[in-house]
C-alpha cells in the first residue's frame, strides 16, 4: 500500500469513527434543540435509519409543538425509504389525522394508501392486505378528487383488482381440479356457485368465457351423477346454462363442444323424462290396485259381519 493510500485510508477510517462517535453522543444527549436538528439533517443526508432513532428520542418531548409536524412527516417517510410500509402506512395516517389543515396531509394521505399498496402482496397470497390498501385509496380519492395524484390512486386500484382476479381465477381452478377425484359431488356444487360469483365480481375478465365453458362442462356432469330426484332440476339448470353460453359467445372457440354437451343433455333429460312417466305410471296402476283389494277387503269384511 503506497502512502497516498494509507494517508486515504487514514482519513476515511477517521471520518467514519468521528461520524460513530458523534451519533452515540446524539443517542446519550437530553439536547432536545440538538437532537432535532440532528435527525431532520440525517434525514436529508438519507441517513434515515439514523434519523428514525432520533426522531423517537425527540418525538415525545416536541409533541404539540411548532417543530412536530416537520419531525413526524420525515419519521413516516423515514421508514418508508427503509421499506418498512406497515409502519408508513400508519405513521402517515396518524399525521394526516392529526394535521389534516396541513399542506402536507395530501402527500400524507397518499402515501399512507401508496404504502400499504406496495406491501400488498403478489396474487397467489392472501389478499387482505391488498383489501387494505383499496380502502385507503378510495379513502384517498374521496377526499381529495383533484389530486395531481388521483390517476396514479386509479391505475393502483386497477392493478389490485388485477391481483383479485387472479386469485379467484386460480381458485375455480382448483375446484375444477378437484372434480376429478373420487367424489366429486360436493366440488362441482363448490364449482357451480363459485364461478358464477366470478362472472358477478368480474363482469369485464378475459376469463369469463372459459369459466362459462366449464360451467356448462360441470354442470352436465354434475347433473348425469345426481340421485334420480335431482336430475331433471339439475339437468334443467345445465341446459339453461348453455344457452346463456350460446347466446354471450357466439364466436367461441369452445361452442362446438356446448353444443355436444347441451344436445346430450336434452336426450338425457327426455330420457329422464320418460322414465319418470313410466315411474309415475306404474305407480298410479299400483296404488289404485292397492285401493281396489282395499275396497274389496272391506266388501268381503262387511259381507262376514252381515253373515254373523
Amino acid at each position: 500500500m503506497t502512502k497516498v493510500h494509507q494517508y486515504i485510508f487514514i482519513f476515511l477510517a477517521s471520518l467514519l469513527t468521528f461520524g460513530c462517535g458523534e451519533f452515540y453522543k446524539l443517542e446519550k444527549s437530553t439536547n432536545w434543540d440538538e437532537l432535532y436538528e440532528a435527525a431532520n439533517r440525517y434525514y436529508d443526508e438519507g441517513e434515515h435509519n439514523k434519523a428514525i432513532i432520533l426522531y423517537d428520542r425527540v418525538l415525545p418531548v416536541i409533541k404539540g409543538s411548532g417543530k412536530a409536524e416537520l419531525a413526524e412527516f420525515n419519521y413516516a417517510y423515514a421508514h418508508f425509504r427503509t421499506k418498512r410500509y406497515i409502519e408508513a402506512a400508519e405513521y402517515f395516517k396518524t399525521f394526516f389525522d392529526t394535521y389534516n389543515r396541513s399542506p402536507l396531509a395530501e402527500e400524507a394521505l397518499f402515501m399512507n394508501a401508496y404504502s400499504l399498496y406496495l406491501d400488498s402482496p403478489d396474487f397467489n397470497l392472501d389478499q387482505r392486505s391488498s383489501k387494505e390498501a383499496v380502502n385507503a385509496i378510495q379513502l384517498f380519492m374521496n377526499r381529495f378528487p383533484e389530486s395531481d395524484s388521483y390517476e396514479r390512486a386509479i391505475s393502483m386500484i386497477d392493478n389490485l383488482q388485477k391481483r383479485f382476479e387472479e386469485k379467484a381465477f386460480e381458485e375455480s381452478k382448483m375446484y375444477y381440479r378437484l372434480t376429478e377425484g373420487l367424489f366429486p359431488g360436493e366440488f362441482y356444487r363448490a364449482c357451480i356457485v363459485n364461478f358464477q360469483n366470478f362472472a358477478k365480481s368480474f363482469p369485464d375478465s378475459d376469463y369469463n368465457e372459459e369459466l362459462a365453458f366449464k360451467l356448462v362442462e360441470v354442470s352436465a356432469a354434475y347433473a348425469e351423477r345426481s340421485v334420480f330426484d335431482k336430475k331433471e332440476e339439475r339437468f334443467s339448470q345445465s341446459l339453461d346454462f348453455a344457452k346463456d353460453f350460446m347466446k354471450k359467445y357466439p364466436e367461441s372457440k369452445y361452442l362446438e363442444t356446448v353444443n355436444e354437451i347441451h344436445a346430450e343433455s336434452k336426450e338425457k333429460l327426455d330420457d329422464h323424462y320418460d322414465i319418470k312417466e313410466k315411474y309415475e305410471a306404474r305407480t298410479a296402476e299400483a296404488l289404485k290396485i292397492r285401493e281396489e283389494e282395499k275396497k274389496n277387503q272391506e266388501a268381503t269384511e262387511a259381507l262376514k259381519k252381515v253373515g254373523n
